[in-house]
């Protein structure tokens, strides 16, 4: 059995293949004083060759690079490499038709310039978890425990009473950790288009709280008001 514990450092080891000299620079100083590791380049070739041959937890990949465009570096990595290597693109081009192309090519996500340190930081660090989350059979996040091959969780060694629907919900929450999932897009993963009943969710959701949380010292589920629900250990400090 494989098993996936998230690092509470949550220090990572990025490539940024960004050619603009003062971008690369304001988000390595930023990166870097929060105990992150990070390595450069300014070509895409160059990129996609350090990508390939070293060990990174994160790509930040621009997409207007000299030598090979980043539609073209995200291609030749997901066709080269012999891991998924998260991408996340980071760009001026806003438009959706670039955005369909980037995740075409391979990737994972997709940040628009001008935009916050902070934001990038947490996009970061969630889609490292979420890789970790999707391909591996056990996932801990603080006190909770994700088993995925017996499809259960557990708290502080305790089994949770889940039911079918509450433990998709757990597992949708747990691989966007730290970031919220809006009611929107938690309802469409549950249900795709199908229409549901208005009270379905608050329902699952309060059966969820009452399972996940109700018998220990501090709640793990929040509820951020207008915008929707996220997982939160103790030491969290973002929500």
């Amino acid at each position: 059995m494989s098993t996936a514990m998230l690092p509470e450092s949550s220090s990572l080891r990025i490539l940024l293949v960004e050619d603009q000299q003062n971008m690369a620079r304001n988000v390595a100083d930023y990166m870097e004083q929060q105990g992150h590791v990070l390595d450069f380049a300014v070509r895409g070739d160059q990129g996609l060759m350090l990508a390939t041959r070293e060990y990174y937890d994160l790509v930040i990949l621009d997409l207007n690079l000299p030598g090979m465009d980043g539609i073209e570096v995200c291609r030749q990595l997901r066709q080269q490499s012999s891991r998924h290597v998260p991408v996340l693109m980071l760009t001026a081009r806003d438009a959706i038709e670039d955005k369909i192309t980037g995740f075409t090519a391979g990737a994972d996500d997709y940040l628009t310039k001008p935009f916050s340190l902070q934001e990038l930081e947490v996009r970061c660090i969630a889609l490292s978890r979420r890789h970790l989350l999707q391909t591996d059979d056990v996932v801990v996040i603080g006190p909770l425990r994700i088993d995925r091959k017996r499809q259960s969780a557990s708290r502080n060694g305790e089994l949770l009473p889940l039911h079918t629907m509450g433990y998709r919900i757990l597992v949708i929450l747990a691989e966007a950790y730290p970031v919220v999932v809006s009611r929107s897009e938690l309802t469409h993963k549950l249900w795709g288009d199908e229409p549901t009943e208005s009270d379905a969710l608050r329902s699952h959701i309060y059966q969820l709280r009452n399972a996940l949380d109700k018998s220990f010292p501090f709640a793990m589920l929040k509820t951020i008001h207008g915008v929707g629900f996220a997982l939160q250990d103790q030491k969290d400090t973002s929500l």
